[in-house]
């Protein structure tokens, strides 16, 4: 006999002995007391109410496991996006950081996490605030497309994650990043390319960079609230920092 047999068959016998104690507490209670029609006014009143409870623990229960589920899923998901972050994009981000000429305000907003870090909307809200603009060098893009060139087998990796459906913004990250990769893997010759095609790809950094700011910023404040000392570490070592340093002082 199997599992599922011998789950089936203590099933069964729970629901015998279950049974067959109400069948037997309600004949004691004929026997005692004589009032059969009370008995069964009692059992059917009791009967007629049985749709109303299931109804009812049935809602309940469908969003108690819906919302357990979803819980269990939104920390799965955390700890893909802390990968991500931890294998691509902080260094991702530095590249980008170090590309943009207005780097030093969006590193001041940040520079204090007790003004940003209460909640992931207002971290994102700070984030969108910025006015993105990069101006890699031939260097700098050349650079990114080593980074990405190495972990694609791992960004291709997290994005057949189902878990992904329940994040758009970084699920759209993931999609931004994957474009820029493909753009710089088909040119040969970064250096040698015109003005007009670094724009183009300058513009694609563009893009990762605003989605990879706000998807940073939202995660590390979802990290303050639920994980303190993973917080710790990505405020002392972040790429907004102007000197990221894993050491306490």
């Amino acid at each position: 006999m199997n599992h599922a047999d011998r789950r089936l068959g203590s099933r069964l016998v729970l629901f015998a002995v279950l049974l067959g104690s109400s069948a037997a507490l309600y004949a004691i209670q004929i026997v005692m007391f004589h009032r059969a029609e009370d008995t069964f006014y009692y059992l059917l009143q009791d009967a007629a109410f049985l749709p109303v409870e299931a109804l009812l623990v049935t809602f309940v229960l469908e969003g108690l496991l819906a919302r357990r589920e979803k819980q269990h899923v939104l920390r799965k998901l955390s700890m893909v996006i802390g990968a991500f972050f931890s294998e691509v994009g902080n260094r991702l981000l530095a590249q980008c950081v170090a590309a943009d000429p207005g780097r030093d305000s969006l590193r001041t907003a940040f520079a204090d996490p007790k003004s940003w870090g209460e909640n992931e909307r207002a971290a994102r809200e700070l984030a969108l605030a910025h006015r993105f603009k990069v101006e890699p060098s031939a260097s700098d893009l050349e650079d990114v497309r080593s980074i990405l060139a190495a972990e694609r087998g791992f960004l291709m990796g997290l994005l057949e994650n189902p878990n992904l459906l329940e994040r758009e913004s970084f699920t759209d990250l993931l999609l931004a990043v994957e474009h820029l990769a493909e753009e710089l893997g088909y040119r040969k010759d970064i250096a040698s390319l015109p003005g007009s095609d670094l724009r183009h790809l300058a513009g694609d950094l563009e893009r990762v960079y605003r989605l990879l700011i706000v998807e940073w910023a939202g995660y590390t404040a979802h990290l303050k609230t639920h994980y303190p000392y993973i917080f710790s570490l990505i405020i002392r070592t972040h790429p907004l920092r102007g000197d990221p340093a894993p050491v306490v002082t």
